[in-house]
C-alpha cells in the first residue's frame, strides 16, 4: 500500500471529501476521533478537526503527507481518494440486536397489561425468582436494548465533575463536601455471607444513611480504584436522590449485580425491589460516568488502543473501564460479563446480542466449556488474561467475536472472571470485507481440527485491517492465538465429538422421539402401500 498521494492531487479531489465524510461515518467516527487517530499516527502531520471538515467540505485540498495518514489509518491506498471516481456508496452492516432475541406477543390479548400483572407475580413466586432479581432482568434488557445510552444520567454526572479526568481519592471527596456530605469510616473484615441458597466471603464496604453521611469501610482506603467507585455511587445518590436513604449497601459478591443481603430471598415481586434495584443501577451508571466522563475517557481509549490495563495507572478497576468502554466507544457492538464460580453471571451487557453461556439466577447444566469466561473459571492454572476469537455456531447462524478476558479477585479475596468483548462482523462488513466468508473460513479450519485452529491467514488480515480502523489492540493480540468454536450450550455443539470437558446428556430428546414415531409411521404405511399393491395386481402366469 503506497502511503503518498500521486503528483497533481488537487486534479484529481473532486470526491476525495464526499469519500473520507462517507468512510468515516460509516466507522462512525466523528471529526474529533479521525483527528484523534491521525494524531496517533503522526501528531506533526495530523490534521485538525477544523481542517479535515473543511477537507470533508471541498474547501481544501489536503497536501500529500495528509492522505497518506488517512490511507494508513483506513487501510486505503492514497490513489483510492484520488481516483476521480465518485463519492463510495456506503456500506450498512446488517443491524445487531442488542440483547436477546425478542419474540412476538401473541395472541395479544394473553398479554394484557392486567393479565401480565395477575401472571408475572405468580410466575415469580411458582419459579422462586425474587424480586430484585426480575428488577435487575427488566433492567438489563432496557441496557441492551437502549444501548446504554442514558444521557440524562451522563449530564448529571458530567455537571457535578465537570468533565475533570482523571479524579482522585481527594477530588471526590471535596465534591462530596460541596454537596453536603460528612464522610466516616468503619472497620470490618471479611466473612461469610448468604446469598440465595449459597454461601460467599464479602466484605461490607459502605452504605449511605440518610440524610447526608457515607460510611466507608477502612480497608478501602489501601484500594483506592474501589473506593473512589464507592464514593461516587453514595455521591450519585446525594445529586440524583437528594440522599433519601432508599439505596442498597455495598458489599462483595452477591446476585446479579446486586450485594448480599443475608436471610432467606423471598420469591415474588415488591414495588421497592424494582425501585431499589432501579436506583442502584442509576447510581452506579452515574459513577461510571464521573469517573470516565465520556469525551476525555474515549480520547484516553483511543491513546490506549482499547488496553484494560491502562486504568490501573489512573486507579480505575477493570469492570469500571470494561463497562464504560462498551458505552464511550463510537462502535456499539459490545459484550460484557463479570462471572463467579461455578457459573453465575453477576454482571452481564450485551450491546451485541451474544447469547448467554449461563444464566444469571441458576448454572445452566451444560456450558460450553470453550467460552474464554467459563475456562478462566474453571482453571486457576495458566495466564490470568487473554483474548480470544471465537466462532459461535447457534443452528444454522454463525457470528465472529473477540474478547479480552482478566481473572482477578474482589475486595473479599473470591476469584472472579471479567470480560468484555465485541461483535467483528459489524466492522468487516464496513471494511467492505464479506463477513461471512470470514466466518467461514475460520470456522471450518477450527471444525476440521476439533474446534481450536490458527487462523487462517486471508482471515487473519481481514480482521486485522478491521481491527485498525477500531484501535482495538487486544484484538490484534488474539489473532496471534488460536480460534475456538463457540456454542449457546454444549447439547448443541456442532463438534462431531464433544469438547472435552463438555457435559453430556443420555436423556433423549422428545423432538426426536417424535421423528422415530413419524418414521416408523412412514415406512409402515410405505409396506402396507406395497401390500395392498401387490394384491390389487392381476394374477398372471395360471
Amino acid at each position: 500500500m503506497t502511503a503518498s498521494a500521486p503528483a497533481g492531487s488537487s486534479r484529481n479531489s473532486h470526491f476525495l471529501g464526499a469519500k473520507l465524510r462517507t468512510l468515516r461515518k460509516q466507522n462512525r467516527l466523528t471529526l474529533e476521533d479521525l483527528s484523534a487517530r491521525c494524531s496517533q499516527l503522526d501528531p506533526q502531520a495530523a490534521p485538525s478537526v477544523s481542517y479535515l471538515s473543511m477537507i470533508e467540505s471541498g474547501k481544501r485540498v489536503p497536501s500529500d503527507e495528509v492522505i497518506g495518514l488517512l490511507s494508513r489509518l483506513f487501510q486505503r491506498s492514497a490513489r483510492w481518494f484520488l481516483d476521480g471516481a465518485p463519492e463510495v456508496e456506503a456500506v450498512v452492516p446488517r443491524q445487531r440486536p442488542g440483547g436477546a432475541k425478542a419474540v412476538p406477543l401473541e395472541p395479544a390479548f394473553l398479554f394484557s397489561k392486567s393479565l401480565l400483572q395477575a401472571a408475572i407475580p405468580e410466575l415469580l413466586a411458582q419459579t422462586g425468582t425474587t424480586g430484585r432479581q426480575f428488577a435487575h432482568l427488566l433492567i438489563r434488557s432496557h441496557q441492551e436494548m437502549s444501548r446504554n445510552d442514558f444521557p440524562d444520567l451522563e449530564r448529571a454526572a458530567e455537571s457535578v465533575g465537570g468533565r475533570r479526568f482523571p479524579l482522585g481519592v481527594e477530588d471526590l471527596l471535596a465534591l462530596c463536601a460541596g454537596h453536603g456530605l460528612t464522610v466516616r469510616w468503619f472497620d470490618r473484615k471479611p466473612l461469610l455471607a448468604r446469598d440465595g441458597d449459597r454461601e460467599l466471603r464479602s466484605v461490607f464496604r459502605s452504605f449511605y444513611e440518610a440524610p447526608g453521611t457515607v460510611y466507608l469501610n477502612r480497608d478501602l482506603e489501601s484500594d483506592p480504584a474501589r473506593l473512589k467507585f464507592d464514593i461516587a455511587t453514595h455521591l450519585a445518590h446525594k445529586v440524583l436522590h437528594d440522599g433519601d436513604g432508599m439505596k442498597s449497601a455495598h458489599a462483595t459478591g452477591g446476585d446479579m449485580g446486586g450485594s448480599p443481603d443475608g436471610g432467606a430471598l423471598v420469591a415474588g415481586l415488591s414495588a421497592q425491589d424494582v425501585l431499589h434495584a432501579w436506583r442502584d443501577f442509576e447510581c452506579s451508571f452515574f459513577a461510571g460516568a464521573l469517573l470516565c466522563p465520556k469525551i476525555p475517557f474515549r480520547r484516553f481509549l483511543l491513546r490506549e488502543g482499547y488496553r484494560v490495563e491502562a486504568g490501573e495507572r489512573l486507579e480505575l478497576t477493570p469492570a469500571l473501564v470494561m463497562r464504560r468502554m462498551t458505552k464511550v466507544s463510537p462502535y456499539p457492538y459490545w459484550h460484557f460479563f463479570d462471572a463467579y464460580p461455578p457459573g453465575f453471571l453477576r454482571a452481564v451487557y450485551r450491546g451485541n446480542g451474544i447469547p448467554l453461556p449461563w444464566g444469571n439466577m441458576a448454572r445452566v447444566g451444560d456450558p460450553c466449556p470453550q467460552w474464554a469466561v467459563f475456562r478462566m473459571l474453571e482453571s486457576s492454572a495458566g495466564p490470568d488474561r487473554g483474548s480470544q476469537i471465537s466462532v459461535l455456531r447457534d443452528g444454522e447462524q454463525s457470528l465472529l467475536y473477540c474478547c479480552h478476558s482478566r481473572r482477578v479477585k474482589d475486595m473479599a479475596g473470591n476469584a472472579h472472571v471479567l470480560s468484555v468483548g465485541v461483535d467483528l462482523s459489524p466492522a468487516l462488513e464496513s471494511h467492505g470485507v464479506e463477513a461471512a466468508d470470514i466466518v467461514d473460513a475460520i470456522g471450518g479450519a477450527c471444525l476440521a481440527r476439533h474446534g481450536t485452529s490458527r487462523i487462517p491467514p486471508s482471515a487473519a488480515k481481514a480482521i486485522a485491517g478491521a481491527a485498525a480502523v477500531l484501535n482495538i489492540s487486544w484484538v490484534q493480540d488474539a489473532l496471534e492465538r488460536p480460534a475456538r468454536v463457540i456454542c449457546p450450550r454444549s447439547s448443541r455443539c456442532p463438534l462431531p465429538e464433544p469438547c472435552e470437558g463438555a457435559e453430556t446428556s443420555h436423556a433423549q430428546e422428545i423432538t426426536d422421539v417424535r421423528a422415530e414415531i413419524l418414521g416408523e409411521a412412514q415406512r409402515a404405511g410405505n409396506i402396507g402401500a406395497r401390500i395392498a399393491r401387490r394384491r390389487r395386481a392381476p394374477a398372471t402366469g395360471r
